[in-house]
């Protein structure tokens, strides 16, 4: 929706500067434009500029801007110690946060363009960082020692009219309109409704809804009908929060969008065409694709061996990982096994996948709750052992607002370790916001035990070798069969490669290819997915299950049956 709103408005002649800020973007592949941090003009588009905010590169580039003058003059000790200061998760989440705050706050950079859009990260990642100008405002006002988790509070305060003016922009309902994507399924609008109202809390009233991919068909098909009626409902019942809002319905594309013509037949509000021939074409390719896809009961069976460990859903944010977690879950609790299914996705629901079951334990990360425990733990364990101007200092420190991640991480590793003797099934945050949780296991180490009294919990020590060990861990890479949630998987298991983690399996989800639609729009859709099956099947997967799109609320035992 981000590309094609502003290649419509290039068309218009206006210049737009389109910004991701999703740690897993896909702005390249849907552009087909070669993208890096600084903005780069789109192939085919005159006045269109992208680029993409890479906070792990911001935060090496931060903290050479903070090392850097003192290298040659301090001693090699100094600068080492300077730099493991700066090697925290903060240096990470701050940097990037710079990054995109130039570009919503620098009058002189903003000035520039007619339109700046923000592809922003999946819900739960764009709340958080959508509230840290205020956080970090409060803090950089309130700090009185002169020293922070990002080294001097000097370095921080020298962007504080940056991020006054990131807050009154975005709650400028003159310049700051905020657009709501989602599909038109009733969980997807829930989450889209739960959002509406937090970033409205946070000042932002200036909002619309864009309803994606909504199918219309008069076809006597058992699919295509029950597929056409449950976006009808979905969009019938819209949430409380989203009733009021404006919205706009963008259609079915059976091929996906990619490319600069699919964007403009978008915004042209042109109607997919149909094709002959195209269900016989699907019949004949599709038991050549489904040769040596696993099934979903050999899949719980090699998970079974082991008695226990944990198992992770993995995967761009609106595939399905809660679904899978939650059937695999299921299938577990049903052979007999305890199972706790958990997730760290700030944005996921699990609450409406509930199931009774005295094997089953279900629980969510909190971050709320989980800062409070950890601040309140941290305060008591120091009570009696530090003077007062030493508490006030950890106090403070405490009151950072990247304690909220340690807190996370801590919550993370106490659930990893439940799966020693049981099984736990996790359902984790979209794919940027999980690497960002693995990558940075040695620096959040740091910053617990720099507030945490030098002690570090048996269950934060082992977190990364348990997860690197196959026997414990399992990972499921979920994806669907279509370009981007494919090849964003395909970068997210070379990271995991890359840290010694190697991926067990690979889930298609919500495949119309495996549905014997006979409408033919719906038989395009599995012809175009039977190609991106042959490519985690042949380069990417060493085991691949694959579940049919179901009409059905996902939302009791009788509806997961379905996906197997």
């Amino acid at each position: 929706m981000s590309c094609a709103i502003s290649v419509a408005l290039a068309d218009k002649n206006k210049k737009v500067l389109l910004i991701s800020t999703d740690p897993a973007s896909n702005l390249d592949e849907v552009l087909d434009t070669t993208l890096s941090s600084a903005p780069t003009l789109v192939n085919g588009v005159k006045n269109l500029w992208a680029m993409n905010i890479n906070p792990v590169v911001a935060a090496h580039e931060y903290k050479e801007k903070m090392v850097g003058p003192y290298r040659g003059i301090l001693p090699k000790e100094a600068i080492e110690q300077m730099e493991e200061q700066l090697s925290g998760a903060c240096t990470v989440e701050i940097a990037g946060f710079n990054e995109f705050s130039k570009y919503v706050g620098d009058e002189d950079i903003v000035s520039y363009y007619d339109h700046i859009i923000l592809d922003t990260a999946p819900t739960g990642h764009t709340l958080r960082l959508l509230s840290l100008p205020s956080a970090w405002n409060d803090f950089i006002a309130d700090n009185s020692t002169g020293s922070s988790c990002l080294g001097p509070v000097s370095g921080l305060a020298e962007y504080k009219k940056l991020y006054d003016n990131v807050v009154d922009n975005l709650k400028d309902s003159e310049k700051t309109l905020l657009i709501l994507v989602a599909r038109a399924e009733k969980l997807s609008l829930i989450e889209a409704s739960k959002a509406s109202l937090e970033l409205s809390n946070q000042g932002m009233q200036n909002q619309h809804l864009v309803i994606n991919g909504v199918f219309q068909s008069n076809d006597d098909d058992t699919i295509a009908k029950a597929f056409c009626l449950k976006s009808k409902e979905a969009i019938d019942s819209l949430p409380i929060s989203l009733e009021n809002l404006e919205h706009t319905n963008v259609g079915f594309y059976p091929k996906g969008v990619l490319g600069v013509q699919s964007l403009r037949a978008i915004v042209n509000e042109e109607i997919a065409l149909e094709f002959e021939g195209v269900k016989k074409e699907l019949e004949k390719e599709l038991d050549e694709a489904l040769l040596g896809i696993n099934s979903w009961s050999t899949l719980i069976d090699e998970f079974e061996q082991d008695g226990s460990g944990l198992i992770m859903t993995m995967g761009k944010g609106g595939v399905g990982k809660t679904t899978v977690a939650s059937l695999i879950a299921s299938k577990l609790v049903a052979k007999g096994h305890n199972v706790t299914l958990s997730t760290t996705d700030p944005a996921a629901h699990l609450e409406y996948i509930a199931q009774d079951n005295e094997n089953l334990i279900i629980e969510k990360i909190d971050p709320e709750i989980e800062t409070k425990r950890h601040v309140d733990a941290v305060i008591k364990k120091n009570e009696g052992k530090l003077n007062d101007d030493d508490m006030a200092l950890l106090k403070e420190e405490l009151s950072s607002p990247c304690i909220e991640e340690i807190a996370i991480f801590e919550a993370f590793a106490k659930t990893v370790a439940k799966a020693k003797d049981r099984f736990v099934v996790l359902d984790t945050a979209p794919t940027g916001h999980t690497l960002l949780l693995l990558d940075a296991s040695s620096a959040y180490h740091k910053e617990i035990l720099k507030n945490s009294n030098n002690e570090m919990s048996d269950e934060l020590v082992s977190l990364l070798p348990r997860i690197k060990d196959k026997k414990f861990t399992k990972i499921l890479l979920v994806a669907l069969a279509e370009a981007t949630p494919t090849h964003e998987a395909k970068d997210l298991q070379e990271d995991l490669k890359r840290a010694n983690i190697e991926p067990f399996a690979w889930v298609i989800n919500r495949s119309f290819a495996l549905t014997k639609s006979s409408n033919n729009l719906l038989c395009q859709k599995g012809l175009n997915e039977l190609k991106y099956i042959h490519e985690i099947k042949s380069e990417l997967s060493q085991k691949l299950v694959i579940s049919p799109w179901i009409s059905d609320e996902i939302n009791n035992e009788a509806s997961l049956e379905k996906l197997v």
